[in-house]
């Protein structure tokens, strides 16, 4: 071998260092000066050279969030599921494996986090372990309506094996709009003591076996929900009853919300909910929407007639003396377009009806931190036309959707 063979040699060897900017700059110069006349080592050059842009510190690791569903959607063309999991069911399937994809990457010091999780009665302060107490121990009601064990000791149907029993109770059983039965004391108070009892339970676990513990209850709650594809079951959370259809979008918006508390908390970037799946939400909450108004509406009484068809309660103009109750429409903006129509009076208004008495606009990201209580709703961007007093009654009996 010659010595200007030896020479390329030695250069060859300083390329993957120089393409991660670690050669000194004598070095450099020169195998730069060597690259001008070598196009074998300047090919190479080239490839190592974009192979280390991939590596920068600068650009997150982290997959796009659409990645995970993009890979299920092409397997699936490939191979159906034998038990698909419904389409009600696939917003919680998707944000619990979000939330889950996060908490494996925690250190020691990250779960010793103080989480803040705001709410509309004030906030509750948990490290991430309590935050995944809190949703399991509200999970907990979907378990019992499905037949499983209830993660919360001394809980209905605690302390079972899942498989064993009836796993799914009887379809027939229709449940079209939430209630809300009569509370003594808190509506919030029940869900408050599950979590406390759940957090005790589990106070000497390591994080990551509490992590396991509530990721595996997830999965058994999804493959439940797969032999009820329906969703007619009800679900009593005992300050209202639903579907479990709309149960499982609810859970799905609340670990979703507190994924991003923990995101926060921990300094870690955290992806929206898919556009499809944040459509769900938006439209459970709507239709909540009427409960919440109710509520203001109970907790400052409004003069007699107030809320009955045109204003001072006259008939809807239509001259069959018929009164109907107001509507406002609620516009979408962004991923998750959509339009609804929301009833702004209740049952002794009459019937929804004539033309709404105003408009709004709210992006679809901002509409759900509102309901859950983590926006101002009077700073909280809006685009508005009409009744501007309708708008602002429904902004504000927005976050009353949020619970702790």
């Amino acid at each position: 071998m010659t010595t200007t063979d030896e020479r390329h040699e030695a250069l060859r060897s300083l390329l993957g260092a120089w393409a991660l900017g670690a050669v000194p700059a004598p070095e450099a110069a020169e195998l730069e000066l060597h690259l001008a006349d070598c196009p074998q080592c300047a090919e190479e050059a080239g490839r190592l050279r974009e192979a280390a842009g991939w590596l920068s510190v600068e650009e997150p690791l982290d997959q796009p969030g659409a990645l995970r569903q993009q890979v299920l959607d092409w397997c699936l063309t490939r191979r159906p599921a034998d038990l698909p999991v419904p389409v009600w069911g696939l917003p919680y399937t998707a944000e619990t494996a979000k939330l889950d994809a996060l908490l494996r990457d925690l250190g020691p010091e990250e779960w010793q986090e103080v989480v803040e999780l705001p709410w509309h009665g004030g906030t509750e302060y948990l490290r991430p372990a309590e935050v995944l107490c809190h949703l399991a121990a509200v999970d907990g009601y979907l378990a019992v309506a499905l037949g499983l064990p209830d993660p919360v000791p001394g809980g209905p149907g605690a302390g079972g094996r899942p498989g064993s029993g009836r796993r799914v109770p009887p379809q027939e059983a229709v449940v079209a709009a939430p209630r809300v039965p009569p509370q003594a004391g808190p509506p919030w108070a029940r869900i408050t003591e599950r979590t406390a009892r759940l957090t005790a339970e589990q106070a000497g676990l390591p994080p990551q076996r509490v992590r396991a513990r509530w990721r595996r209850h997830c999965h058994e709650l999804v493959r439940s929900a797969a032999l009820a594809p329906q969703g007619n079951t009800p679900v009593d959370f005992g300050f209202a009853t639903v579907p479990l259809r709309d149960a499982f979008v609810d859970r799905a918006f609340e670990c979703y919300v507190h994924g991003e508390d923990v995101a926060r908390a921990v300094a870690y970037p955290y992806d929206p909910p898919a556009p499809q799946h944040l459509r769900q939400m938006i439209d459970l909450a709507v239709r909540m929407l009427p409960l919440a108004l109710a509520g203001r509406r109970a907790a400052r009484p409004e003069p007699a007639g107030a809320a009955l068809g045109g204003p001072d309660g006259r008939p809807d103009g239509s001259g069959t003396g018929r009164r109907t109750g107001r509507r406002i429409r609620l516009v979408i903006d962004g991923p998750a377009a959509g339009e609804w129509l929301i009833p702004l009076d209740g049952p002794d208004a009459g019937p929804p009806g004539g033309e709404p008495v105003a408009a709004m606009v709210l992006d679809g990201l901002e509409f759900c931190q509102l309901a859950a209580a983590h926006r101002d709703p009077d700073r909280v961007p809006v685009g508005e036309h009409g009744d501007r007093a309708a708008i602002r009654e429904v902004l504000r009996a927005t976050p009353l959707l949020s619970r702790p």
